[in-house]
């Protein structure tokens, strides 16, 4: 391993892709690690747990019709139809996407990520999208980054979107992985090294002769975890194996050859040997709690499950299906398999590896992301589950005591036939299997029956919005006071997530497009009171949240910014934020401090009572970014500190984006037109 910091040697990063990306989109700010920017967006996407907020927002903003060059809602999430809520907010979707300009992915057709990349995708453009792992289009050289969807909303009205200026990272891949090893090894080295914390405001940037072997789809792999690191992009060259994969989709003409130039300095840089990696897997309840899978074997599992944006490609399926062909798998063992996309199921129908898959006891679903949200599939309270899933954290998966683990294909389908998690290559010697040999079709089998385009303007104008009784409205923000205090209704943790915060799974996100109704789940995974004891402060109910380091990793879902501000939150105190979840508080009016001491965090109790004085004029334009925090149960001071622009600063005292935009005559007019 080598990671070596280049910015503390005078340098800068300069040449490489992600640089030239940023630079052909740049419309506001200056490249400079740190500083705001404001980028233009070509393309969005948004999926049916986060867009109907999103629609919402559009009809706030007064659009008329998106101004991006692509904009696509997909519907991948909430595909279990238990009751009527699900089905409305389908139809609420379409409607929306008829009046707004927007592609429409039909339930079933495919999970987002890797669907766009199928039919959207397209090497130098930018892509924002409302999900954490939008990360995933990187793997076509793309600048794709994940992010709330009121900054989606607003990409979509022609607005710049603004991100902190990130390190360049570049990851040398040399050699070439060996048997039994694949892209989601790849990932989950990074993992183990540098943990859930380790690409924090960087982009990585991968790069080396290592490349020459790896997919467009194993990059979709490796990419779309880059949002487990923290990151905020992942960016591959557009080669020769981008190349191959628009071919197949019948999209060649939509390829361009993209790369860093040859003498690129990075702000950090990395390398993995690939032929060196061997299978490894994350132990719950954490993506970055990774070690070699030989080192746990035997632990006895009760589910395996194939598919999820993290391992999405037909590879991905036919490598399991091959190694379970002609056997069973363990009694014990439910193998599901998920379909990441319509044309993925049909590929490997037409391969005959759907029905070695099914002959040897494996579960088929629908194609979606179902069980990586917790939306089905959920796995016995205390049995162990290996996923190809992104992420593990607690209760993630629907069940609340679960065990969960992160893997490749590879162990998860041998895993299955053993009963055991099992090294792939240990039983590989045992049993005398050589490793599978896979004979892909050269073109996909494109259907596009089930994506829906936009309709024609003057057709779009007289659509109605199709509203059922689960659709609320927009709630509405009141201003930051000048004088906030109030108590600490929680204090958590370090690396605190979205999904605990604002927990996904069958029973809440139903209510996604429902506030008042979802707020009732918030934080109930770490403290089931906190709805009830925000709500018993009163109308109003202001109140603080103290947290620890990387406060608000994981999904990009604003509701986790929404459903505790609704409850009063005004002000989030933490050690420090993932980068999504600190722009949805400012997005929502919530104002996000850190400790310029970490330690005060310690001295700070849950009920302890707090104030702080003079927002107004500390939050003005150009004011030292410096608070005294006053902790009056303590009579104790402690300084904090922000890192919002002026820009920002404007919004969180309006009480949000929205807020600010209605102060400023309220609908969308120029595009150029600075809110945050």
């Amino acid at each position: 391993m080598v990671t070596r910091a280049r910015r503390g040697e005078g340098t800068r990063a300069r040449g490489t892709l992600a640089q030239q990306l940023i630079a052909g989109h740049l419309v506001d700010g200056r490249m400079e690690p740190g500083r705001e920017i404001g980028l233009r967006i070509d393309q969005t996407l948004t999926q049916d747990a986060t867009g109907t907020l999103v629609m919402q927002e559009l009809e706030a903003l007064g659009l008329d019709r998106v101004r991006t060059e692509v904009s696509v809602q997909y519907v991948d999430h909430n595909l279990l139809q238990a009751d009527e809520r699900n089905a409305e907010d389908h139809a609420f979707l379409r409607s929306a996407c008829r009046r707004f300009g927007i592609w429409y992915s039909k339930p079933g057709n495919g999970v987002s990520h890797p669907t766009h990349m199928q039919r959207f995708g397209v090497p130098g453009k930018t892509l924002a999208g409302s999900d954490s792992h939008t990360c995933a289009a990187g793997s076509l050289g793309m600048l794709a980054l994940g992010t709330g969807g009121l900054e989606v909303a607003l990409a979509m009205a022609g607005r710049p979107l603004h991100v902190t200026m990130p390190e360049i990272w570049g990851i040398r891949l040399t050699g070439r992985l060996p048997d039994w090893v694949s892209a989601k090894d790849v990932v989950l080295e990074l993992l183990r090294r540098h943990g859930v914390k380790g690409a924090v405001h960087r982009i990585l940037e991968y790069h080396g002769p290592g490349l020459a072997a790896l997919t467009a789809m194993d990059r979709h792999v490796i990419a779309n975890m880059g949002a487990e690191l923290g990151a905020t992009a992942s960016v591959f060259p557009a080669d020769a194996a981008v190349r191959d994969f628009l071919r197949a989709e019948g999209r060649e003409a939509d390829f361009r050859e993209l790369s860093a130039e040859p003498d690129a300095v990075h702000d950090a840089e990395d390398e993995i040997d690939l032929s060196a990696l061997e299978p490894l897997i994350a132990r719950p309840t954490s993506p970055g709690n990774v070690v070699p899978v030989r080192e746990v074997a035997g632990e006895p599992i009760g589910q395996a499950v194939i598919g999820s944006s993290a391992n999405p490609g037909l590879r991905d399926f036919a490598v399991a299906a091959a190694i379970v062909e002609g056997r069973q798998t363990h009694p014990a063992v439910s193998f599901d398999i998920n379909p990441t996309s319509r044309e993925i199921l049909a590929d490997l129908t037409r391969m005959s590896a759907t029905f070695a898959l099914i002959t040897a006891g494996a579960r088929i679903h629908q194609a979606g992301c179902l069980g990586c949200i917790g939306m089905g599939q959920a796995p016995a309270a205390g049995r162990n589950s290996l996923r190809t899933f992104p992420r593990n954290f607690p209760g993630r998966s629907g069940t609340e005591q679960d065990a969960v683990w992160l893997c490749s294909p590879e162990t998860a389908a041998v895993s299955a036939l053993t009963g055991r998690i099992t090294d792939p290559r240990r039983w590989a010697e045992e049993e005398g299997v050589p490793c599978p040999v896979l004979h892909l079709p050269e073109r996909a089998s494109v259907n596009t029956a089930m994506l829906e385009p936009p309709l024609p303007r003057e057709q779009a104008a007289s659509v109605e919005l199709e509203r059922g009784p689960n659709i609320s409205g927009l709630p509405g923000f009141d201003p930051l006071p000048d004088v906030l205090e109030g108590p600490v209704l929680l204090k958590t943790g370090d690396d605190v997530s979205t999904d605990e915060i604002s927990p996904a799974g069958a029973q809440a996100l139903p209510y996604r497009s429902n506030i008042p109704k979802l707020a009732e789940f918030t934080f109930t995974r770490i403290d089931p009171s906190y709805p009830r004891r925000a709500t018993e402060l009163g109308p109003g109910g202001r109140h603080f949240v103290v947290g620890g380091e990387n406060y608000g990793q994981g999904s990009s879902r604003e509701h986790a910014a929404i459903t505790p501000r609704h409850l009063g939150l005004r002000a989030v105190v933490a050690k420090s934020y993932a980068r999504i979840h600190w722009q949805n508080l400012t997005n929502f009016g919530v104002l996000p401090l850190e400790f310029t001491d970490p330690g005060d965090y310690d001295r700070i109790d849950a009920d302890d009572h707090l104030k702080l004085e003079g927002l107004h004029g500390a939050l003005a334009p150009g004011a030292e970014a410096r608070l005294q925090l006053l902790n009056t149960t303590k009579g104790e001071t402690y300084e904090v500190g922000h890192r919002l622009s002026d820009g920002r600063r404007r919004t969180v005292l309006a009480g949000g984006i929205i807020p600010a935009l209605a102060g400023d005559g309220g609908r969308v007019r120029d595009p150029q037109d600075q809110v945050y």
